[in-house]
């Protein structure tokens, strides 16, 4: 007698679903010593194209102004030389032309999500009864005032610790505009985030939202949206090698500008375009952002409350640890409707717990520019 087949649950359904749609036939596999495998897709047939807004998306392959974000390092020469680090990956292979490494999500990928539709996005940001946001602590440089149509910065790249399964710790720069309750951000730097990945890694990472992370938008290319261009930077792939205390400093440089003629938000990593946000996943962000930010943030259950999560930020120091000690980002930059690069007119810091996370952005002399440094252990005997 023939036995009978098990009929599939819902979630498993939903799972089977959800792997077909993020993992797209692959025209070559590379199998990296880090554990990810990267399938090499065509860049037709990528994620960015499942989204209704995208449906007839026209591709642009490199950006047709491409600003010149990189600086000269001649300024900082006496704080030392930094090195960039790569990804792990490239050591396995490489994506022919026509094709973008997209980083493989598994079926445990998904188990470890609290949903499989919530899978690669943050949780919208809750306030507490006092007005307090809580769930998320940042650590940053920030400039507001002007339309900003780009901004890039050198920021080095750490192991920091996380402490609880749902925290995540991230380095990285955002643009945003909107108001408040309906902020539309993009943003790009690094992370290491275990219930994303399944592994206490640093990762090249970035993220959108158009509804101030409340449903639309996702980590990586975990949804549709970002249109990659570039075959040979994987997002959401391993970092290597990173810096050490009181020894070798790595950086990663990130850019994010949008194209005149375009309209598309482009990122830059390592100087080279990866790929960029169409304009029309947004309203605010569209023409121009209002908002720069660069710095960290720690998302955990455990912010604000007794006791404090013990999720590093940065390199798990204090800023006052300053350089070799701290993390930090090297010559923040702005572009503005001149098309120039520029340290911005007017910064301020923030941190939402000085005492857990802290900023300095630190002059060395009067002709020296800043450095901002930020960071902390959470829990501590400061931070409780």
């Amino acid at each position: 007698m023939m036995k009978k087949k098990k009929k599939k649950s819902v979630e498993e359904l939903e799972i089977e679903n959800k792997l077909k749609l993020l993992n797209k036939p692959s025209i070559k596999t590379i199998y990296s010593e880090d554990g990810d495998v990267i399938g090499c897709v065509d860049i037709y047939k990528q994620p960015a194209f499942d989204h209704p807004l995208l449906k007839n998306h026209t591709i642009q392959m490199k950006p047709d102004l491409d600003i010149d974000l990189k600086m000269s390092n001649t300024q900082n020469k006496s704080f030392g030389s930094e090195s960039n680090p790569f990804q792990i990956w490239q050591k396995s292979g490489s994506c022919p032309k026509g094709t973008i490494p997209i980083r493989r999500v598994r079926r445990e990928d998904l188990l470890r999500a609290n949903s499989v539709h919530h899978f690669g996005k943050k949780f919208p940001y809750g306030t507490s009864k006092l007005g307090q946001e809580f769930n998320r602590s940042t650590a940053i440089l920030i400039t507001t005032g002007l339309n900003y149509i780009g901004a890039s910065g050198n920021i080095n790249v750490w192991n920091p610790k996380v402490d609880l399964p749902n925290d995540f710790t991230a380095s990285k720069i955002w643009l945003k505009n909107g108001p408040s309750e309906k902020f539309e951000s993009v943003e790009a730097g690094w992370m290491v985030n275990p219930k994303l990945y399944g592994d206490a890694k640093t990762r090249f990472s970035l993220y959108w939202t158009v509804d101030s992370y409340k449903s639309t938008g996702c980590f990586d290319l975990t949804c549709s949206g970002f249109v990659q261009t570039n075959p040979s930077v994987a997002i959401g792939a391993v970092i290597d090698p990173l810096s050490s205390t009181n020894g070798q400093q790595y950086t990663i440089f990130l850019g994010i500008f949008q194209d005149p003629k375009s309209g598309n938000w482009w990122l830059k990593y390592q100087d080279q375009p990866v790929g960029y946000w169409p304009p029309t996943l947004f309203g605010y962000l569209d023409h121009s952002a209002t908002l720069v930010e660069w710095g960290g943030e720690v998302f955990s259950s455990n912010i604000k409350v007794v006791p404090h999560t013990g999720t590093g930020m940065g390199s798990g120091d204090y800023a006052s640890g300053l350089y070799e000690y701290a993390s930090f980002v090297k010559q923040p930059r702005i572009v503005d409707y001149s098309i120039q690069l520029k340290y911005p007119n007017k910064v301020g810091t923030w941190a939402d717990e000085p005492s857990c996370y802290s900023v300095d952005n630190y002059q060395r002399t009067y002709t020296s520019e800043p450095v901002f440094y930020f960071g902390g252990p959470g829990l501590s005997r400061d931070c409780h």
